[in-house]
């Protein structure tokens, strides 16, 4: 099976820009940015808690500590929210009523929260919408894993973030672009 394309920041504008004329596009832009700015897995998105994200005083935590069975590899991590994902999980939760701290960050039309699975059709369906080929649910995290690649981020600290207990998974993430390719070789 093929990896899930990398997009580009025009790319992702596009997006965005097209969860805009949704309903629900507060908590949509707050799914799939998760993906995006903190590489979450979409069903480390659909397994949050509001009170994973918020602090006893109502701030977004700048840090969301997984529990074992909301990771896939069943081990407990810590995701690190910067401060764009945080606007934006503040923008979501003052859209919303929830007063149930247990309840799912991201309820469906049902008030339920979200599946693994349905999160992933979302996805799908949205980059497909949009004209995106190639794109999945994991689409944001390799998006996420290979931007900081690119910005120098060493592989270790990317490992960490992705929640990977191997390099060599981490490195199946990050895409090489030939642009990427050829400036390297002018650093000889």
């Amino acid at each position: 099976m093929a990896q899930a394309k990398v997009l580009n920041p025009t790319e992702l504008r596009r997006v965005l820009d097209y969860i805009a004329t949704r309903r629900h596009s507060a908590r949509n832009r707050a799914m799939l940015l998760l993906t995006h700015y903190a590489g979450m897995r979409v069903a480390e998105v659909a397994a949050l808690r509001l009170n994973d994200v918020l602090n006893s005083d109502s701030t977004i935590k700048s840090e969301v500590r997984l529990m074992p069975q909301q990771t896939k590899g069943k081990y407990a991590r810590t995701v690190y929210l910067n401060e764009k994902i945080q606007k934006e999980l503040a923008l979501y939760i003052n859209s919303i009523r929830m007063l149930d701290m247990s309840k799912p960050l991201f309820r469906t039309q049902k008030q339920a929260g979200f599946s693994a699975n349905s999160l992933t059709q979302y996805f799908f369906y949205l980059y497909r919408n949009v004209g995106l080929t190639g794109c999945s649910s994991h689409t944001g995290r390799r998006s996420f894993l290979t931007g900081l690649a690119n910005k120098g981020t060493a592989i270790h600290i990317l490992k960490s973030l992705a929640g990977h207990r191997n390099i060599s998974t981490t490195a199946a993430y990050l895409y090489s672009s030939p642009a990427q390719l050829k400036a390297a070789v002018e650093l000889a």
